[in-house]
């Protein structure tokens, strides 16, 4: 009787194994779903070696400089790597995805094209051209390092699956419901993990230069936890700026990055603006700029022809949104020395200052 019981209970843990394989055979596609990284062992190639080049389909992509380039062999293999699925017509927030790589970019600076990689993969191939794509990076400032890609419709479809960013809204073909989310990972050690696309971009940067380097740098600057600031609830309104404006806006500073605005200065924005006006250029700038508005039209064109990203907000979170801005402004204005002399001068008795949302 006890035989027939282990032999039944040994049957039923092969099963499982048997049925187990294919599950971590599929290598980042499944870790990449779970929402985490791969349980890889960071001090050996087996990750590596398991999601290799019997893994990846080493498809042929053309960047936005032209070249002709493999997947794996000329872009992935033994590089660290971050990976998005974007399109330049994107209404949503492809622009706003690439204008978080923008900022990661300037945080790691020279490392980019060194031992980081950014790759932007178009998933509008046919309309995506070299030049489009080109002109796109430029308005991003990409540096060494950091590809827009374009290939083949099916190749870049394969390129989605097997990294686990193909969604049930990409098989109906429509690209505005495409995955936003991006992959970075270590191709030598098999660490891999699907990141939001509104993720905090230092946050992002030491995922990049440290975690997936297994911290093979050191930290340049040691910082006592006596000096760390004391944590605060954040606002809705504030979690929606930190999230959805930060990457192309600043509330009354300067881009700490270097960097030049991709759209204006938010500061004093709810006192310069009609308030019916912001809030539905927060919830449906596509439609606004769809119907020609005048403003809008003027922030197109002075901001690089970049459309102001549909986020899908709604009536609460444009209120709790501009509500943050004002109590920002306020903040900010109260720190500042008082002008008085400058303002006085201001045609119109308006101050002077580039604070239009876009």
């Amino acid at each position: 009787m006890h035989v027939r019981n282990n032999r039944r209970s040994l049957v039923v843990v092969l099963l499982i194994v048997s049925l187990a394989l294919p599950i971590f055979s599929s290598a980042p596609a499944l870790a990449a779903t779970a929402g985490g990284a791969a349980a890889i062992n960071a001090q050996s190639n087996t990750g590596g070696s398991i999601w290799g080049a019997s893994y990846f389909p080493d498809v042929p992509l053309t960047s936005h400089q032209g070249k002709q380039l493999r997947f794996f062999s000329d872009l992935i293999k033994g590089r660290v790597v971050v990976i998005n699925f974007i399109y330049t017509n994107c209404p949503d927030e492809c622009a706003l995805e690439t204008a978080r790589l923008r900022e990661v970019q300037k945080i790691l600076g020279d490392r980019v094209g060194n031992d980081v990689f950014l790759y932007s993969i178009t998933i509008d191939p046919k309309n995506d051209t070299v030049k489009v794509l080109k002109d796109y990076a430029e308005k991003f400032e990409a540096g060494p390092g950091w590809l827009f890609l374009t290939g083949k419709d099916a190749d870049i479809t394969q390129l989605r699956v097997k990294l686990g960013l193909y969604s049930a809204g990409d098989k109906d073909g429509k690209l505005q419901d495409h995955n936003l989310s991006l992959i970075i990972g270590n191709q030598s050690t098999g660490q891999w993990m699907r990141v939001s696309p509104h993720e905090n971009p230092y946050i992002l940067a030491t995922q990049l230069g440290s975690w997936l380097h297994n911290w093979k740098l050191p930290t340049q600057e040691q910082r006592d936890y006596a000096d760390a600031p004391k944590v605060r609830n954040i606002s809705a309104g504030e979690t929606l700026y930190r999230t959805r404006c930060a990457a192309c806006h600043k509330i009354g500073a300067q881009d700490t990055l270097g960097s030049r605005p991709i759209g204006p200065d938010l500061l004093d924005i709810t006192k310069k603006r009609a308030h019916l006006w912001l809030t539905r250029w927060l919830m449906e700038p596509d439609k606004v700029l769809a119907e020609k508005d005048p403003l809008a039209m003027e922030l197109f064109v002075r901001y690089n022809n970049l459309p102001m990203p549909n986020m899908r907000l709604n009536d609460k979170d444009a209120q709790a949104l501009l509500d943050y801005l004002d109590e920002e402004s306020l903040r900010i204005n109260r720190l500042k020395p008082q002008d008085h002399t400058q303002e006085s001068q201001a045609p119109g008795g308006h101050t002077h200052g580039s604070g239009e949302q876009h």
